[in-house]
């Protein structure tokens, strides 16, 4: 059992930064891939970045990709991504999620989402 809890959201003007934190409680977390997932409004939820439970490899969206990055720390039970040059349509609420199987098409566990908003 996860419970994932997302941080670091906000209002941010185009081009700027930050960073989004998601921690998780629960023994197994070292044991899931862990994944980030953004929903816009009016839109469906879509994949941003994805990091394998041993951080050896990492996936993007072709969107985010060269802008995002995705990491995690086993130590402190979080998974991070940082997110450069933001653009307004970067705009979502943006939730992380674990999977024991990539792709991450039914996820395990989903967190509550933050939401970021990037103004033009």
């Amino acid at each position: 059992q996860l419970h994932l809890v997302e941080s670091g959201g906000g209002l941010v003007q185009a081009g700027g930064s930050l960073r989004l934190s998601c921690a998780a409680s629960g023994r197994t977390f070292s044991t899931y891939h862990m994944g980030w997932f953004r929903q816009a409004p009016g839109k469906e939820r879509e994949f941003v970045a994805a990091i394998t439970w041993n951080s050896r490899s990492t996936y993007y969206a072709d969107s985010v990709k060269g802008r995002f990055t995705i990491s995690r720390d086993n130590a402190k039970n979080t998974v991070y991504l940082q997110m450069n040059s933001l653009k307004p349509e970067d705009t979502a609420v943006y939730s992380c999620a674990a999977d024991k199987i990539l792709p991450m098409t039914s996820v395990d566990y989903w967190g509550q989402g933050t939401q970021v908003t990037v103004s033009s």
